[in-house]
């Protein structure tokens, strides 16, 4: 009944949600797969400049899908770019909505910053572009020089970029959502086929009856999926690119925590399915575990490995093909085209995300700012110059023949000179004094905080200085196995860090561990002599050994009054207490143990004592920051 078998791993008890937050599983996802990107493109590369007519043989090959009398009838390259490429929006659309639930924009007011950033981010360049195709038939593609790449960028930001902060890839991570979004609103409005008015009004009505069936609760999965697959259809019938369904069915699909109560319940399916292993239990069994996590999440595991590793590669194979020679690359490097995107994303990027930033900062007088500091945002004001899928989908829509060549190189060389000018700028930062490279990574923003009940000296129980800068906190339970390692974890990193201070709360899962609560209730009753954080050791050494007569012994061993504890122990004296405790982990989100807070941030995660040693450095540096 475990959540996982390592410490190092981040194990916890209780099904938790998960054994890494969604969005550090999504970064994760998309910095591996930059790699698998990278791959495609130079295979794509070698493929046309060793054989360019059997590259375009292939992609040109037609595929027709027929269905009673009517018929779609495409080349390869569109069921990629239109087809397969819509599961990859499906999945943008889905982080969004992810980000707008739980994540940091789950606080509105940190919407607007991300989305000026990304709306300059796409506009300086876009204007950079024009600027240099005014008044030519080139003008028509400049919504090619505006999309950031989100796996490419955050892959090379991985290799390039600073140790920390994480805060950096969330908001850049944002900030191409945004970016993603408006490209594709550009795609449907700038660059689609003549409007064929009743088949979008047909494909508009399969999403309404989709958000219909969501609204009334009904989460028929194949329903949807066919309703999605006749939107699709019907769009591409009216002219607009079909992929925008892909993302409108992404931001229906909401995302919640796991709650406790369903954590419960699936774990009493289990239990039944236990004492008797019938198929219809282990159907119950298995639909409670899965109606305990949300469809947002369960679709994002679903999806985003087969768009990153396959869609995405495979987008990048059937559109980054250049045939490449010296009299090409001596035009190309003249044209407006190339010329207008390489300048467009290596100084209209950073330009428009920094800009816009600071403008807002300022406008605000200080209430919106971003979440790093000047030189991170600078990092990825810089990194944002990567675009290439939703860049090389605008260019085979707005450009044919050499021109679209033209653009193909001038996506390819912004982001190998945006990757260098990202790593030019965090290894300058890498040379300041100390104090100010942290503040020019982390900045001096306020985090968001996860924590929805403060800690309160007057009732938890507190190790360490109540001054220091750095609060850990736990919601654990002392019957856990991996509380029990975690445990020795926390007393290495007191005894080593001196300006933190230790919080235990209660969160005793009492449908898992069926001593936890007595224990709980135990330490309460040594709280009321004055003796909480003994309790609290001698039953981590002794988890085994955790009934009445045990708590009772441990009791006398420690020279409590044991009368006073029996009869505190009878009365549930603690219970309140625990009770407590409970409801603000409820409120926190927290649904498995143990389960860390850092200075009222979640900590996500290995709680080996590295992986917490540098969460807790991290804290102190931020608290000096904002300390200065």
């Amino acid at each position: 009944m475990s959540g996982g078998n390592s410490i190092g791993g981040g194990a916890r008890t209780a099904w938790t949600r998960n054994l890494d937050t969604p969005l550090r599983a999504f970064l994760r996802t998309e910095t591996a797969s930059a790699a698998f990107l990278l791959a495609a493109t130079l295979a794509a590369l070698a493929w046309v400049n060793l054989d360019a007519s059997s590259y375009e043989r292939v992609w040109q090959t037609t595929l027709t899908i027929r269905m009673g009398g009517s018929e779609l009838a495409e080349s390869l390259r569109y069921w990629v770019n239109s087809g397969l490429m819509t599961f990859f929006f499906f999945v943008i659309g889905l982080e969004a909505r992810r980000e707008f639930d739980l994540g940091e924009l789950r606080e509105r007011r940190r919407v607007a910053l991300p989305l000026a950033a990304g709306i300059a981010g796409m506009v300086v360049p876009v204007s950079i572009f024009l600027a240099l195709n005014l008044g030519r038939p080139s003008a028509h593609g400049w919504g090619v020089a505006m999309s950031t790449d989100t796996a490419f960028a955050l892959g090379m930001l991985a290799l390039v970029g600073p140790r920390f902060p994480d805060r950096l890839r969330a908001f850049m991570l944002t900030v191409a959502v945004v970016d993603d979004m408006l490209s594709l609103l550009v795609i449907a409005t700038a660059y689609s086929h003549a409007l064929a008015l009743v088949p979008l009004l047909v494909g508009l009505g399969f999403l309404a009856l989709v958000v219909l069936i969501l609204q009334v609760g009904l989460h028929r999965g194949l329903v949807c999926f066919l309703l999605g697959i006749a939107a699709w259809v019907a769009f591409s019938r009216s002219g607009i690119d079909p992929v925008v369904v892909g993302l409108a069915m992404g931001l229906l699909v909401y995302a919640s925590p796991a709650a406790r109560v369903d954590l419960e319940r699936a774990s009493d399916l289990f239990k039944l399915f236990r004492e008797q292993p019938t198929s219809g239990l282990a159907r119950s069994a298995s639909a409670g575990l899965q109606s305990a996590i949300s469809p947002n999440e369960r679709l994002q595991e679903l999806y985003h490995p087969w768009a990153s590793y396959l869609i995405v590669p495979l987008f990048a194979l059937a559109n980054a093909g250049i045939a490449i020679n010296g009299g090409f690359l001596l035009h190309a490097y003249g044209s407006p085209i190339t010329l207008g995107i390489l300048f467009g994303y290596l100084l209209g990027k950073p330009v428009g995300i920094v800009g816009a930033s600071a403008l807002l900062r300022t406008l605000s007088r200080g209430a919106l700012r971003p979440p790093v500091g000047w030189a991170a945002l600078a990092g990825g004001g810089t990194i944002a110059g990567i675009g290439f899928t939703v860049s090389l989908l605008i260019a085979s829509l707005a450009f044919r023949g050499v021109a679209l060549e033209e653009a193909k190189l001038g996506v390819l060389s912004a982001g190998l000179c945006a990757s260098g000018a990202t790593w030019l700028v965090f290894r300058a930062t890498e040379r300041l004094p100390a104090r100010l490279r942290i503040r020019a990574l982390l900045g001096s923003s306020e985090t968001l905080i996860d924590l929805a009940v403060p800690v309160d000296p007057d009732r938890d129980h507190i190790r360490g200085g109540e001054e220091a800068s750095v609060t850990l906190l736990e919601y654990g339970d002392l019957e856990c196995p991996y509380c029990g390692q975690a445990e020795s974890t926390i007393r290495t990193l007191l005894a080593d860090r001196g300006d933190l201070r230790y919080v235990w709360r209660h969160l005793p899962l009492r449908d898992v561990h069926p001593e936890a609560q007595q224990a709980a209730e135990a330490t309460e009753a040594a709280a009321n002599q004055g003796r909480f954080w003994e309790m609290h050791d001698r039953l981590f050494d002794h988890q085994a050994a955790l009934r009445l007569p045990d708590l009772i012994g441990y009791a006398r061993e420690l020279g409590l009054d044991t009368d006073r504890f029996a009869d505190d122990m009878r009365r549930h004296s603690g219970a309140g207490h625990i009770a407590e405790d409970v409801d603000s982990a409820d409120l926190s989100g927290v649904s498995g143990t143990p389960t860390f807070f850092i200075n009222g941030r979640r900590h996500n995660g290995a709680y080996d004592i590295d992986s917490l040693t540098v969460a807790v450095r991290i804290a102190r540096a931020q608290a000096a920051v904002g300390a200065s």
